[in-house]
Parts: structure tokens; C-alpha cells; sequence
């Protein structure tokens, strides 16, 4: 029963970290947008809320992550090759949270240089990680 609670936190986290780094870079198309200093000024607070409030639910995440992989052993671990893939896209996934904390202090600085469409990307690109690693989760396979 433990490890099914485990399971239940780990992908409640997963869900809230992947809503807020969904929005933060839609956050930056407005900001990328937007004429007006004051309006400007708003979205950096709205972005840096927004960072530090889905960083938690990243660490805990991985925290229940981890302790997965610990109850269900080493010798699961090594034969979980599906699994080695999965934590490779996820280590992506971190690289592009931490990406967009660099975006947004960018921001923070007015000095950003990209434009609406460039956030626009960016907002869809970990859609498709996010979809291998739910199927590799799901299917564990290879």
C-alpha cells in the first residue's frame, strides 16, 4: 500500500510541476508582447510567483521518484531499461525548468531578445517529452 501512495505523490507533482513550466512560458509570450513598462513589470512578478511556486512540486517530484526506485530495488532498476530512457527525457525536462529560470531573469533585467513565436515554441516543445515519458511509464517498454 505504501508504494501505490508513493506512486499517487510522485505523479500528483509530476502533474503540478508540468502545469506551471506549461504556463511560464506562456507568461513570457505576453511579456515578449507587451509595449507598456508597467505591464511589463507585472508579468516579472507573475513569472518569478510562478517559478517558485512549481520548483517545489520539481524537487518532490524527483524525491518520489527516487523512492520508487528504491522500494522496488537495484536488480528492477538495472532491468528497467524503458526506466533508463524515461530518466533521460526527465533530466531534459529539469534542464529546460532551469531554462526557463534563466528566461525569466532575462526578463527580470528587460533584456530579453526573443520574440513572441520563439516562447510560443518553446511553450510546445516539452509536450511531446512529457507524452514519451507518460508512455514509457505506462507501457514499460522500449
Amino acid at each position: 500500500m505504501l508504494l501505490l501512495w508513493i506512486k499517487v505523490l510522485h505523479v500528483f507533482f509530476m502533474v503540478a510541476w508540468m502545469a506551471g513550466i506549461f504556463y511560464l512560458p506562456r507568461l513570457f509570450v505576453y511579456h515578449a508582447q507587451s509595449q507598456s513598462q508597467e505591464v511589463k513589470d507585472q508579468f516579472k512578478i507573475m513569472e518569478r510567483r510562478l517559478w517558485f511556486f512549481v520548483t517545489p512540486f520539481a524537487l518532490l517530484t524527483l524525491v518520489f521518484g527516487l523512492v520508487l526506485i528504491y522500494l522496488y530495488g537495484s536488480d528492477w532498476f538495472i532491468a528497467s531499461k524503458w526506466l533508463h530512457v524515461k530518466i533521460t527525457l526527465v533530466i531534459l525536462l529539469y534542464g529546460y525548468h532551469f531554462y526557463l529560470y534563466r528566461l525569466l531573469k532575462i526578463f527580470a533585467r528587460d533584456e530579453n531578445q526573443h520574440t513572441a513565436k520563439f516562447y510560443r515554441f518553446l511553450n510546445e516543445a516539452p509536450v511531446l517529452v512529457l507524452l514519451a515519458i507518460i508512455a514509457l511509464a505506462i507501457t514499460k517498454s522500449w
